[in-house]
């Protein structure tokens, strides 16, 4: 029974339990650890003299739809690429489901999905046979059940035996999301979902992001779409080469809303309405305290007068109703 005769366990069961006790604190600190799926410590990746990202560091957790905001050039891919070990950074360090980038490569991109920006996709293969190949390489359980439900899942069941290439570009985003689902991972990234997606396409795309956030999964999403990341994320990281803003869409909307400045006429107006009547174009802008300049945060505040907005660099532009008339 393993116990002496004084009810004392012996020395043989006292080290097997002791074992077990380190083992079971072992997978505790694992959980534990991956309950944060994505950490960054001071990320930096350069080529040659131009650094495209500088210093990033970021904690993602479990279940968590992270908008990472940015222009074009911004250095969003370039970070995608290193956290889905595609590049080896220049500095600092990288997890994602508790895998450390360079050492882990093979277990990182086995459990993660990847959708990038211009996904390539066999376009003389049908679409059944394209993520049939593609769960093949994953080592995917029953691949023809896979593949099936994702093809319905998407609406693209009826079109299975078409050729990609005939395939429009909202289909092919489908069809690409697909085959990053296949294998059921974790951690999702996504680079510009939406980009160049007609209205509908677009929403639908975005409908489905929101049906794989109530399955708990983690998705890094990278968009230069405010109105996307407001929908969609829990958080947002505004970045430009570096971390610039992190925060809640809700509070960043306060932030923006609680501190507004009115260009008039080269004229600053803080909480005072512009006098006179509108002329020309009248410069508006919403500001979050260190981001003046910064185009992807730029928010619309429209007079009574003023309609059509459209982003011109530092602010808005909003054009008045007179001159949108003479236009009609």
């Amino acid at each position: 029974c393993g116990l002496d005769h004084e009810g004392r366990t012996d020395p043989p069961l006292r080290g097997f339990l002791s074992a077990k006790v380190d083992c079971l604190c072992g997978l505790r600190n694992r959980f534990m650890m991956v309950r944060e799926m994505i950490t960054t410590r001071e990320l930096g990746k350069s080529f040659g003299e131009i650094t495209a990202v500088d210093g990033l560091t970021l904690d993602i957790a479990a279940g968590e739809v992270f908008g990472f905001l940015g222009p074009n050039g911004a250095g969003k891919t370039t970070t995608v690429r290193m956290l889905t070990c595609l590049i080896e950074p220049t500095s600092g360090t990288a997890s994602v489901l508790g895998y450390k980038a360079g050492l882990d490569d093979q277990q990182i991109r086995r459990n993660v999905g990847l959708l990038t920006e211009t996904p390539g996709l066999y376009d003389r293969l049908s679409a059944w046979q394209n993520l049939t190949i593609y769960a093949r390489l994953y080592e995917v359980d029953q691949v023809e059940r896979q593949v099936e439900k994702y093809l319905r899942m998407l609406d693209l069941w009826d079109r299975r035996e078409d050729a990609a290439g005939t395939y429009s570009k909202g289909m092919r985003q489908k069809l690409a999301i697909a085959r990053a689902l296949l294998h059921e991972p974790k951690v999702l990234f996504l680079d510009e979902p939406t980009s160049g997606l007609d209205p509908q396409a677009a929403r639908l795309i975005r409908e489905f992001i929101g049906e794989l956030k109530s399955e708990g999964r983690t998705i890094f999403l990278c968009t230069h779409n405010l109105d996307e990341a407001d929908r969609l994320c829990d958080r947002v990281a505004v970045f430009k080469r570096s971390l610039r803003v992190l925060d809640t869409p809700s509070s960043l909307r306060r932030q923006l809303h609680g501190r507004r400045l009115d260009r008039w006429r080269g004229k600053s107006f803080l909480g005072q309405r512009p006098p006179g009547p509108p002329r020309g174009r009248d410069h508006l802008s919403g500001r979050v305290p260190g981001l003046e300049g910064n185009r992807a945060m730029c928010i619309s505040v429209c007079h009574d007068h003023a309609e059509n907005l459209q982003a011109s660099g530092r602010g808005v532009e909003s054009r008045p109703r007179r001159e949108l008339a003479s236009r009609r």
